[in-house]
C-alpha cells in the first residue's frame, strides 16, 4: 500500500485503491456529517488526506498554515482536526494549546514527520487525542478517524443521556438530592430546593452542611455514607417543614441510599424527597372517621349486649330452646361488632400517635401467667391444652403495661381461634444480651407462606376452608404490630400449614436504653 507523503505518488491513486475499512460505515452511524479541518503546509497531505475523508463521506477543509487554521476553527465548529506540528509562523503545539482552551470537545490528531517519544507524551498532555507519523498510509489514517468518530459518538451518547437524564430529573415533582462521598453537593433537582425553601440555584460543588441545616437529612447522609462497603440499606426519615403565614405545614417523606460504583467503592448518596402533606391529611381524615363511627356504636353496641343478656338468663321471661339458640347467635355477632370497634378505636389511636409512651419495668413471665390462666375458660371450650412454660422469673422489659397486655390477649386469642380441638398453645419469655422475646407457639391451622407479609394489613384474614368460619376483625395483628414498632421492637412468624405458628415479639430489656 502506498503512503500518503509529501514525495509520493499521485494522493489519489492509494486513496482510491486503499483497503476497505469501517470508517464509512462509522460514518452512516452517527446521526451527523463529521466535519475535519486538516491544518498542514504541504499541500500534497492536505489534499490526500481531504480525498481520503471525503470518499468516505466526511466533510473536509483546508489549512495551510496554524493561524488560518485557528481563525477556521473559532469561526465554525469542527468535530476532528488533522494538526501537522512543524509549520511556519504559529507552531503546531501553540495552535494545539489553543484549540483545546477554546474548544476542548474538538478531537485533535497530531500529524508529524519529527515523531519521537518525547514529542508523543508533550501533545498527549497538551490533550491530542492521538498522533500518526509521516509518511502514513490511507489505511492508517482510516483507522484513526475511525476511533475518533467513536469516541466523538461516546461523547455525544453520555452527553445526550446526561442531558436526558437532567431533563427529566429537573421537571420530576419530588426532590433528588446527589451527594459525593465528601459530601458535597453533585446534583439538587429545582423540586429540592424549592421543598428545603433554598432561594439559591448555585449549590452544586458545595458542601451539603452549607446549604441544607436540617438535622435529619444530614444525619441520613452521614449515616449513608457511612455504611460498610456491600451494604445498601435505605434510610427513610419524615420531616416537617414550617410553611408560615398561616398555612398548613409541609410533611416531606424521605429516602436515602448509598452510591457505589462496579467494585462496590463508596461514590456518595442519593436521597428522594416526596411531599406527603396530602397523605397524611387523608390519613388523618380517615382515621378520624373512623374513630368517630367506632366510637359511636360502641355505646349502643354494648347497651344491646346488656339487654340481650337480661333476656338469655330469663329475666324476661321464660324462653324456648329455639329462642335460646337464636339469642346466642345474635349475642355472638354483637360481640364480635364491639370487638371490631374496639379494636377500630384502638388503631386509630396508635395510628394518630396518640400510643401511652408511659414506660415501666415489667416482668414478662407475670403477665405471660396472668392471661393464660385468663384465657383457660376460652381454651377449654376447645380442650385446647394452654401452657404457660416455667422460667424467666428475673427478665424485665421496659414497656407499657397496657400495650403489653394488648399484644399477648391478641396473639394468645388468636391462637385459640384458629387451633383446632386438642390442640395445643405455648407461652414463654428467654432473653438474650440485649433482646427479650415473647413466644407464642400453636399447633394450629398455620399461615400459608404467600400470605405471610400480609398477616400485618389491617382487615386481611387468611380465608380458606378450615377458617372462614372462624370470628374475627382482622386488626388484631395490624394493632400488635404497631404496638412493637412503637416500643422499637420487632415481631417475627414462623408457620407452616397444618402443623402451626409461632409468633416471637422481640423488645429491649429493661437495662437496655434505646
Amino acid at each position: 500500500m502506498h503512503d500518503i507523503s509529501s514525495n509520493g505518488s499521485h494522493p489519489s491513486d492509494p486513496i482510491i485503491q486503499g483497503e476497505p475499512v469501517s470508517l464509512k460505515q462509522m460514518v452512516e452511524d452517527v446521526f451527523f456529517t463529521p466535519r475535519v479541518l486538516v491544518v498542514d503546509d504541504e499541500k500534497r497531505i492536505r489534499h490526500a488526506c481531504r480525498r481520503m475523508l471525503v470518499s468516505e463521506g466526511c466533510e473536509v477543509k483546508e489549512a495551510s498554515n496554524g493561524r488560518d487554521g485557528l481563525e477556521m476553527i473559532n469561526a465554525s465548529h469542527y468535530d476532528i482536526v488533522l494538526l501537522d506540528l512543524m509549520m511556519p509562523g504559529i507552531s503546531g503545539m501553540e495552535v494545539l494549546s489553543q484549540i483545546k482552551a477554546h474548544h476542548p470537545d474538538t478531537v485533535i490528531i497530531v500529524i508529524t514527520g519529527y515523531a519521537t517519544l518525547e514529542h508523543s507524551i508533550e501533545t498527549m498532555k497538551k490533550g491530542a487525542f492521538d498522533f500518526l507519523s509521516k509518511p502514513f498510509s490511507p489505511q492508517e489514517l482510516r483507522v484513526i478517524i475511525t476511533k475518533a468518530l467513536e469516541f466523538i459518538r461516546t461523547l455525544q451518547d453520555i452527553s445526550t443521556e446526561k442531558s436526558r437524564m437532567r431533563v427529566m430529573i429537573d421537571t420530576l415533582r419530588d426532590g433528588v438530592l446527589t451527594t459525593d462521598h465528601q459530601k458535597r453537593i453533585a446534583l439538587a433537582n429545582p423540586a429540592f430546593l424549592r421543598m428545603i425553601g433554598v432561594r439559591q440555584r448555585k449549590v452544586i460543588g458545595q458542601d451539603i452542611a452549607k446549604v441544607i441545616q436540617e438535622p435529619v437529612i444530614l444525619s441520613m447522609i452521614e449515616e449513608a455514607n457511612n455504611q460498610p462497603e456491600g451494604a445498601h440499606a435505605e434510610l427513610t426519615e419524615e420531616i416537617t417543614i414550617p410553611a408560615g403565614n398561616d398555612q398548613d405545614d409541609i410533611i416531606i417523606g424521605i429516602r436515602c441510599i448509598p452510591f457505589r460504583d462496579r467494585l462496590n467503592r463508596n461514590l456518595g448518596t442519593v436521597t428522594m424527597f416526596h411531599d406527603i402533606t396530602a397523605l397524611k391529611k387523608h390519613d388523618q381524615i380517615k382515621s378520624d372517621f373512623v374513630s368517630m363511627v367506632a366510637h359511636e356504636i360502641k355505646s349502643p353496641l354494648n347497651s344491646i349486649l346488656m339487654q340481650l343478656k337480661v333476656v338469655q338468663d330469663g329475666l324476661a321471661g321464660d324462653l324456648t330452646d329455639k329462642q335460646k339458640e337464636i339469642l346466642e347467635r345474635s349475642s355472638l355477632k354483637l360481640t364480635s361488632l364491639t370487638e371490631l370497634a374496639t379494636e377500630l378505636l384502638d388503631l386509630s389511636k396508635i395510628e394518630s400517635g396518640l400510643i401511652n409512651q408511659d414506660r415501666e419495668a415489667l416482668t414478662p413471665c407475670e403477665l405471660i401467667r396472668e392471661h393464660v390462666a385468663l384465657y383457660q375458660d376460652r381454651a377449654g371450650e376447645k380442650n385446647i391444652t394452654l401452657t404457660a412454660r416455667d422460667g424467666g422469673d428475673d427478665i424485665t422489659v421496659m414497656a407499657n403495661r397496657n400495650n403489653m397486655e394488648e399484644v399477648l390477649s391478641n396473639l394468645i386469642s388468636n391462637a385459640i381461634r384458629y387451633t383446632p380441638d386438642q390442640g395445643c398453645v405455648d407461652v414463654w419469655v428467654e432473653q438474650d444480651d440485649d433482646t427479650v422475646r415473647l413466644h407464642v407457639k400453636d399447633t394450629g391451622f398455620g399461615i400459608p407462606k404467600e400470605n405471610l407479609d400480609q398477616i400485618w394489613d389491617k382487615f386481611f384474614r387468611v380465608k380458606n376452608e378450615k377458617t372462614r368460619f372462624i370470628n374475627g376483625t382482622g386488626l388484631g395483628l395490624a394493632i400488635v404490630k404497631r404496638i412493637v414498632d412503637a416500643h422499637h421492637g420487632e415481631i417475627l412468624v414462623d408457620s407452616e400449614v397444618d402443623k402451626g405458628t409461632e409468633f416471637t415479639v422481640c423488645l429491649p430489656k429493661a437495662d437496655y436504653h434505646i
